[in-house]
């Protein structure tokens, strides 16, 4: 991938998915229909919530958070009283659950937000939480199944355990592949660049903090095993 790919500015990487409503790098597909059709022999409907995010998207997400207009969480899923929090517990907050714009895994379209389709009740709204995941939520059985069988068509769970950084996310896998290069490709000038030069609200804050949030929030993830 080249820059403008690996930030989310450029889309000539991404074949779309007109089935999942999404779209995904182009060598991500194949082994992607692979594993759905092997959840779907064990009873399981695998979906993408969300998929590729180019960086306007992931700009207005931080932006919304920052403003209050989106609701935020703690390490362990439970909200925040936004107005409660300094510049610099803000930053962290949203950094628990959502990447800085040209930082997100989900520009190289390689990494999927997974949930079974089937499993969710009528009239449940999804929340993409810890508690889904758990044994006994709603997504129990796809959280067994993708601990089993992601490693054999390529994915990893990059947020498998808490690394002091991004909070756990059961539901976020990658493909190896091709989100290990680009990991390596991306690095701390080029994201400082973007960022620069972005509307990013409290940039003055995650400029200063820069080099942490690279190795921290981007960096630190759990390795394909």
């Amino acid at each position: 991938m080249n820059e403008l790919e690996l930030t989310g500015r450029a889309r000539t990487h991404i074949v779309d998915l007109e089935q999942f409503k999404c779209g995904l790098h182009y060598e991500t597909v194949v082994s992607f229909l692979a594993m759905r059709d092997a959840a779907r022999e064990d009873g399981i409907d695998l979906g993408i919530r969300s998929a590729y995010r180019d960086f306007d998207t992931q700009l207005l997400i931080w932006n919304r958070k920052w403003s209050g207009e989106r609701p935020i969480y703690d390490r362990a899923g439970e909200p925040v009283d936004r107005a409660q929090l300094n510049e610099f517990d803000l930053v962290e907050t949203i950094l628990f659950w959502s990447a800085v714009p040209g930082g997100s895994r989900h520009h190289w379209g390689t990494d999927l937000d997974l949930i079974d389709v089937a499993a969710i009740p009528p009239g449940y709204t999804v929340q993409l939480l810890p508690a889904e995941f758990a044994p006994e939520g709603i997504f129990g059985k796809l959280n067994r199944w993708l601990e089993a069988h992601l490693g054999r068509f390529g994915f990893f769970r990059p947020y498998r355990s808490d690394r002091g950084g991004v909070s756990p996310e059961p539901w976020h896998v990658s493909y190896a592949p091709v989100s290990m290069p680009a990991l390596e490709a991306l690095n701390l000038a080029t994201l400082r660049r973007v960022l620069e030069s972005s509307s990013l609200q409290g940039k003055a804050q995650v400029l200063a903090r820069l080099p942490e949030i690279y190795t921290r929030f981007l960096l630190a993830i759990d390795a394909p095993e």
